[in-house]
């Protein structure tokens, strides 16, 4: 049998005057970016573990900020598509460290040390997802005091309506009510308003009538449960590959993680549950 030939198929393969697939994805940049500081083999793994994350980060802002908009105007087809999205996103990020966790205590102290301060704690981006989604901290913004575009960008987004508060908005047009001031708070995390739970109670007593906010509601609490998954098993690997030294940040390592471990972003859509 002859060997294939794709050309006689019809494929192109002269690509000298035209874009190819490398060219289109701008391969060459992205795959010459892995610069390793140390001889560690481990650590082109520890560098395209976090290189990826941050992609696929980027494009949940890309999703989050449109379905923000879509929310707005009440459109939520799109919205539902683009949050089922995320939360896809965060079960490949969330599959992402079972790759890195083959990796020792033992191979990552041999490059450990070159790492300096950087650590992931200063990603600008997993920091706007928090924002976006309503988890706020201004302090965080400190860390990126260096970069002025990016303490602009977050600072930008602080004052903006988070995607729950949108949500909020919808909730309270369909049963015509007011949610109280601390129930759209722009400066820190959400917290809890027994108004909301209690609207959003009313949707779930009656999801025939309210199917849009019902549908919207378990796309929210989906997304948050893949976010948490993820959360958890950052803390795992972490946990398993430094036991609890400090972070090469400066945090406390795990005991920090642990910490994020309480925090929701969604507690009146969790918190109801136990009304009905």
């Amino acid at each position: 049998m002859a060997a294939y030939d794709p050309e006689r198929e019809g494929a192109k393969m002269s690509f000298a005057k035209d874009m190819s697939y490398i060219d289109y994805l701008s391969l060459d940049p992205i795959l010459g970016s892995q610069n390793l500081q140390s001889n560690a083999h481990d650590e082109m793994l520890f560098i395209i573990q976090h290189q990826t994350s941050e992609l696929w980060m980027r494009l949940a802002l890309h999703e989050l900020a449109t379905a923000r908009e879509h929310l707005a105007r009440g459109d939520f087809p799109p919205v539902f598509k683009m949050l089922t999205r995320v939360a896809r996103i965060f079960e490949q990020l969330n599959n992402a460290w079972d790759v890195l966790r083959t990796m020792t205590p033992s191979e990552y102290t041999e490059f450990r040390d070159d790492l300096g301060a950087s650590s992931g704690f200063q990603s600008h981006q997993y920091r706007l997802i928090e924002f976006i989604l309503g988890n706020r901290n201004r302090a965080m913004m400190k860390v990126h005091e260096h970069r002025a575009e990016l303490h602009h960008m977050l600072g930008q987004e602080m004052e903006r309506p988070s995607l729950y508060h949108i949500a909020l908005d919808n909730l309270a047009r369909e049963f015509d009510i007011t949610f109280p001031a601390n129930a759209y708070c722009l400066d820190g995390p959400h917290v809890a308003c027994t108004e909301v739970m209690d609207a959003w109670t009313r949707v779930y007593q009656n999801p025939k009538e309210h199917w849009s906010l019902y549908e919207l509601a378990e796309k929210l609490v989906d997304l948050e449960d893949y976010f948490r998954r993820w959360r958890f098993n950052h803390v795992t690997t972490v946990e398993r590959i430094i036991g609890f030294k400090r972070g090469t940040g400066g945090t406390s390592g795990v005991k920090y993680l642990r910490k994020m471990l309480e925090v929701e972003l969604f507690p009146e859509l969790w918190n109801m549950r136990g009304q009905l």
